[in-house]
């Protein structure tokens, strides 16, 4: 795991904020909130790329899989919410994907690209919060995060093979835009808390 790590260190553009990492293990009933709907979003992401891409053999296989996954870590979240006594609801979203999905293009084959790429990066980030974070959570929540860094590396690897497979080629320059976008959304202060938020000076 320590080279899949690395790896997405690698690709992204910055670590997260030390003031985000305050920030949730400050808010850690929220963080959690929030990360069930990620899972969610995240499967639903998958399920909306099988239903317009029908004749994508690779896509239509990996996303099948990633939204299992991914609906199994929302089960696994919601079940520590439910022995912590955390109720799951409605949350605003974060401007995160809404901000890198704001650049994606329009028309096929650069919006199936695009889509491919943000969730790259999306997973990405998750990979690496849930690393940063892990050190200083307790027993139950370390090994799950640490649980959960394998399969959100894959998940990274299949959508940037995916894109470049959409693309024909090289995303290389695509990839420096999104990351660009991607880096401001992480270091620029957020009015609030979310699993994939800026830092937050108060909440």
């Amino acid at each position: 795991m320590t080279n899949a790590l690395q790896e997405i260190h690698d690709f992204l553009p910055c670590r997260t904020p030390a003031q985000w990492i305050e920030n949730a293990l400050a808010n850690q009933d929220l963080m959690l909130i929030d990360h069930a709907h990620c899972e969610k979003k995240a499967a639903s992401t998958a399920l909306s790329l099988m239903y317009r891409y029908v004749d994508n053999t690779d896509l239509l296989n990996k996303m099948s899989r990633l939204a299992r996954e991914e609906l199994r870590h929302f089960e696994q979240v919601l079940a520590i919410m439910k022995k912590r006594g955390i109720v799951y609801a409605h949350l605003s979203p974060a401007r995160y994907a809404a901000g890198l999905r704001g650049a994606v293009r329009a028309e096929d084959p650069g919006r199936l690209v695009d889509v491919l790429i943000v969730g790259a990066i999306i997973e990405a980030r998750s990979c690496e919060r849930f690393a940063a974070l892990a050190p200083f959570l307790d027993d139950t929540l370390r090994d799950f995060y640490n649980g959960l860094l394998k399969s959100e590396a894959r998940h990274y690897q299949d959508y940037l093979k995916l894109a470049e497979q959409a693309n024909g080629g090289s995303v290389e320059g695509r990839v420096a835009d999104f990351l660009s976008i991607e880096q401001a959304l992480i270091e620029q202060p957020d009015q609030e808390f979310r699993f994939h938020s800026g830092p937050v000076s108060e909440i």
